[in-house]
């Protein structure tokens, strides 16, 4: 098998214009989706254009390998992992080849992300009608793959009934455009045998076919029915890869809803609004959801979704009812009528912040229900049924009760999409034992029953895979189950396309859905012992590598911080799921198996930022700077480590060595010989400037402070972080102005301390523990005093509201230095006080460890209560990410990031628009950036604003970015 592979290997790396991945690391990446089943992969390729793939079934067909097509990889149902070689489509081939507006049509290419390709056609006033949850990440190809659906198929139906024609390849090597009456260039062969197969089975299709609209489970066989026009392309659409590779599909186009307006109406119990579905259908909505209390407690008990969750009206079940129109008053009208029908407990909304508020609700479901603090963990599996909307009610009823029975239904949430009788829930299988897999089985088993007995339909819009396509013969009956087999061997007659996965041509079953489980009642991973303490894992690793679930939130492409290695490379293995998939491969020890000193573990984490993006932008909580810092210092454990680990990560040391001269240590920097020196021997990228030391730090300079004020308001404890002390005092001079003003008095640790930031990214953990343990005792006066420690810079203040306590559970001081930490705004916004008037535009590009730690809630309200015209960029991270930035080797990713959205907006940024940034990342990225922007500190900002307002002057407008003070002197 090995000499075959390796030929397999030779032979494509030699033919296709693409990646060629068979390293371990790669096929364990890919060795499963967001389902409860693994499989390794021979290989994946990544093919840069249509064509290569082309010549990579054609390598696949000769050497008789299987063939696997990938879109977003976040299916559920274990479609999306096999032993075979994986197509990934989701780097290269996602262009679109043709819109056409007065057709109102699109040619495109599997690879393409569904809103990237609506952002597209949004220009004529056009979209793609169904809309998943997963919109900002799944491809197209894999919502063809799928039969995808999403909440908008309320008013525009599901995939198949919006495509128009597939290119597609079959593993034989015919290619040819599928369409209505069969397609152009279908061989006469192969469409005799279709017509036939319609013709012979099409009595036992039409009543075995639920008339239902969410019947995705099984083949469409129905299209081949004279009466839906023999659409092949129709036909195609869901055999999840089982058929054909997909290389391009001509999709219809819908117009944009010009308006649209959102009620709500409260229930009291998911039930009766089930039962309320009927009475809705008749006004014709965009979209009609249900969402259960169990949901919103775990969006909740998640911190999901906050401001949104206090516009529900009062219930225990809701309905989210979505109207569109020509014009607001028409949709608004539509929204208010059925309000007015309807009554009791509704919520109406014509607000466009509102509703987007809403909604998300509604999409963030899978990953509220997946990892939920103090329950069981939930898996998918029945996650997906569909009944007629009239029956719904009733379906939730018995499909509860049968929950209850197992001892499922505490920890299962009920949602979907009610319009269609859809529903969503995550069942809290026991995946490793003998018993609970038994028991799972059994449940399937009788929940198939349940909904075949409503002629329903196993899958209302994920696919069936592994999971559901043992099931068929229970909705579908015997005498069908041959047509099935018939319709796959027109196309596969070898079973090379995803083979196992829906039907076998022999007549055996497909893989059994309790096979091939990724845990399996012989999981034991390995569970070693670790520096942070995993809290929220039970206290273990092994349990923190299990958190990610596949939802592949990491892969979008707009808004939020995660994952900026995977926009900058689109690299699954840069993601955040490939680097969680890689460390439970690594546990796990089946095909990663030398554990912590893994290269591959390693390559893929050296290009994570460890900007804590994930840990609050996960749906999971997926927290991979930590656990990359973990890594590390298991990884390089009695091992010469990276030179930057030995500069960078010793920065506050060696900033210590170089304020005995710091006028030395710039010239240094400045000379170029003597620069590129130290930035060789400290594993710095040449292409980065050095940032200068100030002439003298502010921690030294304070002592000769004279105080401004009475401190009526208490006092502060100003921490003078490493980057604020040492390279930018002028920042922290401007914090105790403000403080001062404020009515605070200041004062700075009695000695020397430091945080141990640049020891935990660097993953010296045996360091920062000592490091912390030492600064908890140089403040264990100020924290048992019950002193607030204001942070200025968001990573040092974000180390001691999360990374410390995570370091040392068990010190009572750490913990309290914790509660006691308060970034500036937050401490002046606790107390009321009135900030000083900024009458001018601000663009605010909030830190990443602030945005997924201490969030930028307090400065918006602060600044807003200034007066400031203020825009907070969804930007995403800098790209510099402390030392991440400044290592050899990543320049271009970093640079790579900013330029995804930070750069592009700043230089769209009004002239005299003063750029906020409070991160010493983000100031030195934007400066180094070259756009002719200043960005400041906040604390900059208001001590400017309060110099202008006491000595009665307008603050500076014409300036892009005014500075306050000079930042390494601390002087105007």
């Amino acid at each position: 098998m090995a000499s075959r592979n390796l030929l397999l290997e030779r032979e494509l790396r030699r033919r296709v214009d693409g990646e060629v991945r068979f390293d371990d690391g790669s096929r364990a990446i890919y060795s499963t989706d967001a389902s409860n089943y693994r499989q390794v992969p021979t290989g994946v390729v990544v093919p840069r254009t249509v064509d290569a793939a082309v010549e990579a079934v054609a390598v696949c067909r000769e050497q008789d390998i299987p063939v696997l097509s990938r879109g977003g990889g976040t299916s559920l149902a274990g479609q999306c992992c096999n032993a075979a070689v994986v197509i990934d489509w989701s780097k290269y081939c996602r262009r679109v080849v043709q819109i056409d507006p007065e057709s109102r049509t699109a040619i495109v290419e599997p690879g393409i992300v569904l809103d990237v390709l609506n952002a597209r056609t949004h220009e004529y006033g056009l979209m793609v009608g169904p809309k998943p949850a997963t919109h900002d990440h799944c491809t197209i190809g894999g919502m063809l793959g799928n039969n995808s659906c999403g909440s908008t198929a309320q008013a525009y139906g599901k995939m198949s009934d919006n495509v128009l024609g597939l290119d597609v390849l079959t593993y034989g090597g015919a290619r040819f455009w599928a369409g209505p009456g069969g397609g152009d260039g279908l061989p006469y062969e192969m469409k005799a045998r279709l017509r036939d197969l319609g013709e012979r089975y099409g009595e036992e299709i039409r009543r075995r076919f639920p008339d239902i609209p969410r019947r995705v489970s099984g083949y469409n066989l129905d299209a081949l029915l004279p009466e839906n026009g023999f659409d092949l392309a129709n036909a195609l659409v869901g055999s999840e890869s089982t058929l054909v590779t997909i290389l391009r599909a001509r999709l219809r186009l819908v117009e944009e809803p010009k308006a649209r307006a959102l009620v709500v109406f409260g229930y009291p119990s998911i039930f009766e609004a089930a039962d309320a579905v009927p009475t809705i259908l008749p006004h014709r909505p965009l979209a009609l959801e249900g969402v259960d209390d169990k949901l919103i407690s775990f969006e909740k008990r998640k911190h999901l979704n906050a401001e949104a969750l206090r516009l529900l009206p009062e219930g225990a079940g809701w309905l989210i009812v979505q109207f569109g129109g020509d014009t607001e008053e028409e949709a608004h009208g539509k929204a208010q009528a059925l309000a007015d029908e309807l009554g009791h407990a509704v919520r109406y909304f014509d607000d466009p912040a509102h509703e987007d508020e809403l909604w998300q609700v509604r999409e963030a479901g899978l990953g509220a229900t997946a990892w939920v603090p103090l329950e069981h963990d939930t898996w998918p599996g029945w996650e997906d049924s569909a009944v007629a909307p009239e029956s719904l009610g009733s379906y939730l009823r018995d499909l509860h009760r049968l929950q209850e029975e197992y001892g499922y239904a505490e920890a299962s949430a009920l949602y979907g999409h009610f319009g269609h009788g859809c529903l969503h829930t995550r069942i809290s299988f026991d995946l490793v034992t003998a018993d609970g897999i038994r028991k799972y089985r059994e449940f399937m088993e009788r929940a198939a029953d349940l909904v075949v007995s409503y002629n329903g339909s196993l899958s209302g819009e994920h696919g069936d895979g592994q999971a559901r396509g043992e099931l068929w013969p229970t909705m579908f009956g015997p005498d069908l189950m041959p047509a099935f087999a018939e319709f796959k061997a027109v196309f596969d007659p070898r079973e090379r396309m995803n083979p196992g996965k829906l039907i076998r041509l022999s007549g055996a079953p497909p893989y059994r859905l309790d096979e091939n489980l990724r845990l399996g009642a012989d999981y034991a991973p390995a569970d070693p012992e670790t520096h942070f303490a995993y809290p929220q894992d039970r206290g273990s690793f092994a349990r923190a590598a299990l958190r990610c679930v596949g939802v592949g939130k990491c892969r979008h492409e707009a808004g939020g911080v995660m994952c900026p290695s995977y926009r900058a490379t689109r690299e699954e293995k840069h993601s955040t799921r490939g680097r969680a998939r890689l460390l439970f491969e690594m546990l796990d020890g089946g095909l990663i198996t030398d554990g912590w000193r893994s290269d591959a573990v390693a390559d893929a984490l050296d290009l994570c930022l460890a900007c804590k993006g994930c840990k609050s932008d996960c749906p999971v909580n997926v927290d991979m700077a930590t656990y990359k810092a973990e890594f590390l210092s298991h990884h390089y454990a009695g091992r010469l480590r990276p030179r930057a680990h030995y500069s960078m990560g010793w920065l506050p040391a060696w900033a210590r060595l170089a304020a005995l001269a710091p006028g030395l240590v710039n010239l240094a920097a400045r000379t170029p010989s003597l620069d590129a020196l130290i930035k060789r021997l400290g594993g710095i990228a040449p292409e980065r400037a050095l940032p200068a030391f100030a002439p003298a730090r502010f921690s030294r300079a304070f002592r000769r402070h004279v105080p401004l004020g009475d401190g009526h308001r208490g006092e502060v404890l100003l921490w003078p972080d490493t980057f604020t002390d040492n390279f930018h005092p002028g920042v922290a001079v401007a914090a105790v102005r403000v403080l001062e003003r404020a009515g605070f008095s200041v004062r700075l640790p009695r000695a020397a301390a430091c945080c141990g930031l640049t020891w935990i990214s660097t993953g010296q953990l045996g360091v920062a523990r000592r490091v912390i343990e030492r600064t908890s005792r140089v403040l264990r006066e100020e924290i048992r005093a019950g002193i607030p420690v204001v942070g200025l810079e968001p990573s040092c203040t974000a180390v001691f509201r999360s990374d410390a306590p995570d370091l040392m559970p068990h010190d009572l001081d750490v913990w309290r230095l914790r509660d006691q930490t308060r970034t500036l705004a937050e401490l002046l916004d606790e107390h009321g006080v009135e900030p000083p008037p900024l009458d001018r535009e601000i663009v605010a590009q909030p830190h990443c460890h602030q945005h997924a730690i201490m969030r930028f809630d307090a400065d918006r309200r602060l600044l807003e209560a200034a007066g400031a015209r203020l825009t907070v960029l969804d930007a995403g991270c800098c790209g510099l990410a402390g030392n991440f930035g400044f290592e050899d080797n990543h320049f271009a990713v970093s640079m790579a990031c900013a330029e995804d959205a930070l750069l592009p907006a700043l230089r769209a940024a009004p002239e005299d628009a003063l750029v906020l940034a409070d991160g010493f990342s983000c100031r030195t990225q934007i400066e180094q950036a070259g756009i002719g922007r200043r960005p400041v500190h906040l604390a900059e900002a208001l001590d400017e604003a309060w110099r202008a307002a006491v000595s009665g002057a307008l603050p500076r407008q014409a300036r892009r970015a005014p500075a306050p003070v000079d930042r390494t002197t601390g002087t105007r």
